[in-house]
């Protein structure tokens, strides 16, 4: 169709007179919380729940809304305004996921929450496998450079050493963001602690199989203890690493890039992913970074048991036979759930100002 000067004035003149158009665009969706996984195996619903399906079954989730420009569609609670969206698995996947439903001019994502709930190797020095961890620190495991292990001097306890320094650990440490990256996020503490006081005292479902993981560390007491939530910090890593060795560095690895405040729990592929992307979007004034939370199970250890090497232990977490898979899966949802529920049933409080620990 064309227009004529006296069409187009015309409609200028509705538009500025802030009458509704049929071709404006409906108004944006309110999010309040943004549920983000980052894997799910099979259907939404229906059959062997990955990360996702927990959320959709029994939050719920009822409703499919295409996203073709994202890894897979998302799914929407309309009287929660409580959004959920799989990213995919591995940093590249998380970070264009988020960014691209950052960017998506069907919601308004300024004041949501965000909350990653999804499952992760865990410290058999810090918690036992299904516990549940919020972090306040996120950091980066890929960011280094790295000496193949053969070639690594004797006296050097890892071959992984951080950019700009030439020996592991050096210290001072460089700064944690650089033209290099960033190799460490610190969420908002505040919320962090509000998110963890909520959920501290659930008790988490223990089994036969859980205790039967527990029972190869019998020198770990944490890992002993039945499955807990607590605060503890997340590393990053596309590779998938295991062993007593690599559990070491990332023991000193988390508490050098912050400072000594941070100390390593679980180990996940995704979290500075979605943290860069929503980095990015807070500096447009599309989300608000204050508002983003990070919770990780554990459905496996990342050592194996004492007298039992780490390519032996490897036979096993290749095939995806972790020690608490289903049982860390649930744990995401059980810890999850209380907080986003939260969160979207007392909007207006929550809109307004962030919850924070009281004193």
């Amino acid at each position: 169709m064309r227009w004529g000067l006296g069409g187009l004035a015309a409609v200028a003149g509705l538009m500025l007179l802030g009458l509704p158009l049929a071709a404006r665009a409906a108004a944006p969706l309110q999010i309040r919380v943004v549920v983000v996984t980052t894997f799910e195996v099979g259907n939404d619903t229906g059959d062997v729940p990955g990360e996702f399906q927990n959320w959709v079954d029994h939050y719920p989730l009822p409703d499919t809304l295409p996203f073709p420009q994202g890894f897979r569609h998302l799914r929407y609670n309309a009287k929660d305004h409580v959004l959920g969206i799989v990213t995919g698995v591995g940093k590249a996947h998380a970070a264009a996921s988020i960014m691209a439903l950052g960017l998506d001019p069907r919601f308004d994502l300024t004041h949501a929450y965000w909350v990653l709930a999804g499952i992760a190797g865990i410290d058999p020095n810090q918690a036992s496998v299904s516990s549940a961890a919020w972090a306040n620190h996120i950091v980066d495991g890929d960011l280094a450079y790295e000496l193949d292990a053969r070639e690594v001097p004797a006296e050097w306890s890892t071959g992984i050493i951080p950019y700009d320094r030439a020996t592991p650990f050096e210290m001072p440490a460089p700064a944690a963001v650089s033209e290099n990256g960033v190799q460490e996020y610190h969420l908002n503490d505040g919320l962090v602690t509000w998110a963890y006081g909520l959920t501290r005292d659930l008790v988490l479902p223990d089994d036969a199989k859980l205790q039967a993981a527990r029972a190869g560390y019998p020198n770990f007491p944490n890992a002993q203890k039945p499955p807990f939530v607590l605060k503890g910090d997340t590393l990053t890593a596309d590779r998938f690493w295991i062993g007593a060795k690599l559990t070491d560095w990332a023991e000193k690895w988390v508490p050098y890039w912050t400072v000594g405040q941070g100390r390593f729990v679980t180990s996940a592929e995704e979290d500075t992913g979605y943290m860069q992307a929503l980095t990015f979007l807070a500096q447009i004034h599309k989300v608000d970074l204050a508002r983003a939370l990070d919770l990780r199970t554990g459905s496996d250890f990342s050592m194996p048991p004492p007298g039992t090497a780490a390519a032996d232990f490897l036979k096993s977490e290749a095939k995806g036979d972790y020690a608490a898979y289903a049982e860390a899966i649930a744990s995401a949802y059980q810890v999850g759930s209380p907080v986003v529920r939260e969160l979207a049933q007392h909007w207006p409080l929550y809109r307004r100002k962030i919850p924070a620990a009281r004193p």
